[in-house]
């Protein structure tokens, strides 16, 4: 199983389009998506992100260099993972409850939360729009484009969008996540993730294959 220490940071005033900045200035590394688990999809594209900490949320920024990019999911909790997407799923209160974050390469997200993969529920609205996003190629949606092309998308999960727990630090917490890359409905489709799933097809819903994030 994986292991990564997350950094905590300020970001007093700062704008979610300057997080890369930061992470930067606090020399916080990038981390590899490059498990490939299934050999029906064996394309692997550059992927890495980096994650670090507040008092109050939690900073992802992720890389992407791939084949072809799409987004056409069109709203929050849209079927973002049909286009270039990136996610991050975790446990943060310890239950058993884990939420799936999925954000498509126009900053379009999706949070689920729940035991297991059926009967998953979506956080509303008002909760979705507090995480803040940037993308690298903008919020307008599009067809895919064809080609190699580099992405960039930096999130500002505030703690309140674990919205069936009450979450109010992380300081000192060890919580179980994992970090994916997806495009179903690319024109190469591919699953890959940072700490390795051991099941026969692709299925990223299972906390057991989860890696372990330890916030300092």
């Amino acid at each position: 199983m994986k292991e990564l220490d997350v950094k905590k940071v300020s970001m007093a005033n700062i704008p979610v389009e300057a997080v890369p900045a930061l992470l930067d200035e606090e020399k916080v590394a990038f981390q590899p998506v490059n498990t490939v688990n299934w050999t029906t999809y064996p394309y692997c594209p550059d992927v890495k992100f980096r994650i670090a900490y507040t008092d109050n949320a939690i900073l992802i920024h992720y890389k992407v260099k791939e084949a072809s990019v799409r987004a056409v999911a069109g709203k929050d909790n849209g079927p973002v993972w049909e286009d270039a997407c990136v996610e991050f799923f975790s446990i943060p209160a310890g239950d058993g409850v884990y939420y799936n974050m999925e954000c498509n390469c126009v900053g379009r997200l999706l949070i689920g939360a729940g035991a297991g993969r059926s009967n998953r529920q979506h956080a509303p609205q008002e909760v979705l729009d507090k995480v803040q996003r940037w993308s690298s190629l903008g919020q307008k949606d599009f067809e895919e484009r064809i080609g190699d092309c580099s992405w960039e998308v930096a999130l500002v999960v505030p703690y309140s969008a674990f919205f069936m727990h009450n979450i109010t630090s992380l300081d000192g917490k060890a919580i179980r996540a994992n970090f994916y890359k997806c495009g179903d409905k690319l024109q190469t489709p591919h699953f890959l993730s940072w700490n390795p799933i051991d099941l026969e097809k692709p299925n990223f819903h299972c906390p057991e294959f989860f890696g372990m994030l330890r916030f300092k």
